[in-house]
């Protein structure tokens, strides 16, 4: 039994030695913009400078277009605004908006088709990726004016952070992503920037729950919750550009590099002609 434990974790670790030869280990960070896809549609902006960072990790296989393989691990802040009342004004200019930034844990699970350039020191890659979300945290500012006690806020602003509750909010998510970008390669060192896209299927609300007390909202915490009476449908949209530095475990390259192709046979058939 001994000798069985000993053989399966020297096989483990001569697996993960040889194996390591492919992995990359790299830092992102970036920014970009978010929205959401509100239903029944809303008068809607998109939030620009929504921020990101993470890790990313990568394994290339032996085949050249087989494509790579990887987990990302990021902090990203998605969110909405929304004109509630748009209908009352006549001119874009004049509506108030309402906005919600979430603070999300992302977790994509990528896969990305590659090739190189330059003497393999230029790395081209698409991706295509499912991702899982966890939001923990959110922040809201209401510009509509709104009245409490019988006085209304004088600034026409309330912001602060936003109160996350079960019967109201999801934590949970999931989408599907794409996108693409380069690395630059410098030995054991890799360098790039990455263009992302993720499409929301999840809702970030509750769309259609009628909890027992959504009716007072509104006045236990003015302007914090424009959904108290509606419901909508909430998907989340996220475009982000990052920045990446990564380090790859191997100091020769990857084995890909160092595959050539077969040439071909020539046919050696003769065929005669006559009788």
């Amino acid at each position: 039994m001994k000798r069985a434990i000993i053989a399966i974790v020297f096989c483990f670790v001569a697996g993960i030695g040889t194996s390591s030869a492919q992995h990359v280990l790299a830092v992102t960070g970036g920014a970009g913009m978010s929205t959401a896809r509100l239903y029944p549609k809303q008068e809607m902006r998109p939030i620009w400078g929504t921020g990101t960072a993470g890790i990313s990790w990568r394994y290339y296989s032996l085949p050249r277009f087989v494509g790579g393989f990887g987990i990302d691990l990021e902090w990203m802040q998605r969110g909405f605004s929304y004109a509630p009342y748009a209908s009352i004004y006549e001119d874009k200019k004049q509506y108030k908006f309402y906005t919600r930034r979430v603070n999300t844990i992302f977790m994509p699970i990528v896969w990305q088709p590659h090739f190189y350039l330059f003497k393999n020191h230029l790395r081209v890659y698409l991706e295509a990726a499912a991702t899982f979300s966890y939001n923990f945290a959110a922040s809201f500012e209401n510009r509509e004016p709104y009245t409490f006690n019988g006085a209304t806020n004088p600034d026409n602003v309330i912001a602060g952070k936003y109160d996350m509750r079960t019967e109201r909010d999801n934590r949970l998510g999931f989408g599907l992503a794409g996108g693409g970008g380069i690395d630059l390669i410098f030995g054991q060192f890799e360098i790039g920037a990455r263009v992302r896209y993720d499409f929301g299927y999840s809702d970030l609300m509750r769309n259609r729950n009628k909890y027992y007390n959504n009716d007072l909202d509104q006045q236990n915490k003015p302007g914090e919750n424009p959904f108290w009476y509606t419901p909508l449908r909430s998907p989340v949209d996220n475009l982000n550009i990052c920045l990446r530095i990564g380090w790859r475990f191997n100091k020769q390259g990857f084995d890909e590099w160092f595959v050539k192709r077969k040439k071909r046979d020539k046919s050696k058939d003769i065929v005669k002609f006559g009788l």
